[in-house]
């Protein structure tokens, strides 16, 4: 953790004589506001880099950063945040602290794609305000790197992926045969979430567990919006995020930005020159096999 200066906490004490056990009880005492939103801060970048990592690992790493936190602080802040890990169990069953939920098979990462609507992949992502976090959940549309749907919440639970997909499915109202793909978090394994995505007659498929190239599509729009657009920002409250955020995803990435997976053309203008129209939900491909394949899937480009 970096502290005035470019040091570290570790170095100002030490340059100072002051033990750090002192310096976090007085920031905590004098600051707690602010004290507690840079230790959820971190949970978040820890928690959300690894979905399958406890609350005692995490614990450890933090003090391996120099906070000063026992493990019931740890879990008190994730259990807040709906962070606890989902434990892998025998067969095809997860986990968490008091449901059970299927795990599906990963279908995504052999697919050659020809059109729209064949794999979409979801994702789930955090922005820092100044004493809150907001969440940020995703739909991409695989063969045009379209952002299909998305959704901001307070909260960072299923109800936030319920609306990026109820978003998605009324813009691209997919004919049955969609694969649907995401992490195991809780999020998009619980019920009715699994009851929305098989009553659209969308196929499910899940990352392998600790493996983040599984969804690297994903992976890679989230390392694009917070380049591009978080950070360095800062959002005066939960509805400036929302629009900026928004008009990012809607009006620069979808409408303006290049991608070089798509022989640097915006996905909204790959999906035009490619004659992909939407029929109902049907692609219509008019591409040639040749051209099909140099657009195979890159688990690196956006």
């Amino acid at each position: 953790m970096q502290g005035g200066g470019g040091l570290t906490i570790g170095e100002m004490c030490e340059s100072s004589a002051v033990s750090r056990a002192s310096y976090y009880r007085n920031w905590r005492k004098q600051e707690p506001k602010q004290e507690q939103t840079a230790l959820r801060d971190a949970i978040q970048r820890l928690a959300l880099k690894d979905r399958h990592c406890g609350y005692r690992r995490i614990g450890r790493r933090l003090k391996r950063e120099g906070w000063l936190v026992n493990h019931k602080r740890v879990l008190r802040l994730m259990r807040e945040d709906n962070l606890l890990s989902i434990r892998r169990r025998r067969f095809v069953l997860t986990t968490d602290s008091a449901h059970s939920w299927r795990v599906y098979p990963n279908l995504a990462r052999r697919m050659v794609l020809s059109g729209i609507n064949q794999l979409w992949v979801a994702d789930i992502t955090y922005v820092r305000l100044q004493q809150e976090f907001i969440y940020l959940a995703v739909i991409l549309d695989v063969y045009s790197r379209c952002v299909v749907g998305w959704s901001i919440s307070r909260q960072l639970d299923s109800r936030i992926t319920k609306q990026a997909l109820e978003a998605a499915l009324n813009r691209r109202q997919p004919a049955h045969g969609l694969i649907h793909h995401s992490d195991r978090g809780v999020q998009y394994a619980c019920g009715d979430y699994v009851k929305r995505l098989e009553g659209a007659g969308i196929t499910i498929s899940m990352s392998r567990p600790g493996n983040p190239y599984d969804n690297a599509w994903a992976e890679s729009f989230m390392k694009t919006l917070k380049v591009e657009e978080v950070d360095g920002r800062h959002y005066q409250d939960f509805d400036e995020a929302e629009s900026r955020i928004g008009r990012f995803i809607d009006k620069l990435y979808n409408e303006q930005r290049l991608h070089s997976a798509l022989d640097y053309r915006s996905p909204m203008e790959f999906e035009a020159e490619m004659g992909t129209k939407v029929r109902k939900g049907r692609p219509v491909e008019t591409a040639t096999a040749e051209e099909i394949q140099k657009r195979r899937p890159s688990a690196t480009s956006s």
